[in-house]
């Protein structure tokens, strides 16, 4: 499964003046926690959360700010959706456009084009629904989805989803 992998990355943190001293190492590292995780970027898509930190270089003195640039190394479980990839997910939020599915901090749209035919769009059930004759969408359904396209934008991953295959749809 490539969706979530562990990656080597970088990150640049500047740290004020008043936080030098005998902590200042402790600082630093809930400060790259704090600054990367739960952030999107294009290139490696969500970083979920940080394993370890391999490197915080010496700092350097910024000219005119007094503020200290460090240069930091660290490892990182990353999640980056691909097109093909199946995946489960939980259904948040159902319409008569299709419904949306999330995959801890991905949101997946699934169209009613891409749904099997047999599922109608149930408009008077409270809460909204899709309903064939063995299942039915609903807010808090699991599924189990492959995903059909992304876009990646500078901090954020759109993703599209179908039902349209075998072994997929909702899952106990």
């Amino acid at each position: 499964m490539r969706f979530a992998l562990q990656k080597e990355l970088k990150h640049t943190i500047n740290l004020h003046p008043s936080f030098f001293g005998p902590s200042m190492q402790q600082f630093l590292e809930a400060k790259l926690r704090d600054d990367v995780e739960g952030t999107c970027t294009g290139r490696y898509g969500y970083i979920i959360r940080v394993v370890a930190i391999n490197d915080i270089g010496e700092g350097i003195v910024k000219p005119g700010s007094g503020l200290a640039e460090f240069r930091s190394k660290y490892s990182a479980i990353v999640m980056k959706p691909f097109k093909g990839e199946v995946v489960d997910a939980l259904v948040t939020n159902v319409n008569k456009m299709g419904f949306f599915a999330s995959v801890g901090p991905l949101s997946i749209f699934t169209s009613t084009h891409l749904l099997p035919v047999e599922y109608q769009f149930q408009a008077d059930s409270n809460p909204p629904e899709f309903a064939s004759p063995e299942a039915s969408l609903t807010p808090g359904i699991k599924v189990r989805l492959r995903i059909v396209g992304t876009r990646v934008d500078a901090n954020e991953v759109f993703a599209i989803g179908t039902m349209k295959e075998d072994f997929l749809g909702p899952i106990d």
